[in-house]
């Protein structure tokens, strides 16, 4: 192998990487300036962006609106990690990790925030009564792939996306290495949806509400442009649970909330009411 990188004793950051999301990559954590963060009139205020793990949270409130759980109205600000958003003091008292999404629930005397994806899903399953079981085998089942997800997913984005679709430069290794594990996982998901409707299943739940952005998106072709460089084709199970979530009015909702970007139809940059929702969707061609 020619141009071997050979790792110093102890890494110093010393240039930016290349890629994408370079720009805002730090070896730190904390603060980087001070700014207040946006407050509507709802209880549930939600801190995001409309990416996979934004869309998890979006989709499960308007899932519980779609209920008939009015309590979980909700306001919803965009935070713009391309611009370092994530690293305002407001957000990082929010979530000190710096990462979307993150939520503030203010029904209690102390305010509760509530940040990492499946830690928010968690905690409207359990807050509001659904989609998430009370009995212990099918509320086992519906962990066990929730963190399932949860370990996975960054595999999915940050090792094969970041390599196929966003680094500056394409290798051959880490593209090989990242797909393999990517079909692996499509496998195993498809495997499990042969003989479930749903992945815990046959309740739909918490665990296809966080796995439909990540693997539902990818099979549809909505992210990284990837799905025939995979051939998702071959996992009919698994594009037929796509599909049949994709059609759900709370997952059309809660997908373009939060999202600058796409047909204009496909954009919520904040969400304070349904109307604002209405009025993008209302935008959208007629098939």
């Amino acid at each position: 192998m020619t141009n071997e990188f050979t790792p110093p004793k102890v890494w110093k950051m010393e240039d930016e990487n290349g890629g994408k999301w370079a720009s805002i990559n730090r070896p730190d954590s904390g603060a980087r300036f001070d700014k207040v963060l946006p407050k509507g009139k709802h209880a549930l205020q939600l801190y995001s962006l409309g990416t996979p793990n934004g869309q998890k949270v979006t989709i499960m409130l308007e899932e519980l609106l779609a209920a008939g759980v009015t309590e979980a109205e909700y306001d919803a600000y965009i935070i713009n990690i391309g611009e370092s958003d994530q690293f305002s003091s407001g957000f990082v008292a929010v979530n000190p990790n710096s990462k979307i999404p993150a939520l503030l629930d203010n029904t209690t005397d102390e305010p509760i925030n509530v940040f990492e994806s499946g830690a928010i899903l968690v905690y409207l399953a359990e807050k509001f009564g659904h989609f998430l079981p009370e009995e212990l085998a099918s509320r086992t089942q519906v962990m066990n792939w929730l963190f399932w997800l949860q370990g996975s997913a960054p595999y999915l984005g940050g090792g094969f996306g970041h390599f196929y679709a966003y680094a500056p430069e394409k290798f051959e290794y880490p593209i090989n290495r990242f797909s393999m594990e990517a079909k692996r996982q499509l496998d195993v998901l498809d495997k499990q949806l042969a003989n479930n409707q749903y992945l815990a299943g046959d309740e739909y739940s918490i665990a296809d509400i966080a796995t439909w952005p990540w693997y539902g998106n990818l099979v549809l072709g909505n992210l990284y442009d990837a799905a025939e460089f995979l051939d998702v084709e071959s996992y009919p199970n698994l594009l037929r649970w796509a599909k049949e979530i994709e059609q759900r009015s709370a997952v059309e909702r809660g997908r373009i909330v939060n999202r600058s970007w796409g047909e204009e139809w496909e954009q919520v940059p904040n969400r304070n009411s349904a109307e604002d929702i209405d009025k993008a969707l209302n935008l959208k061609p007629k098939v």
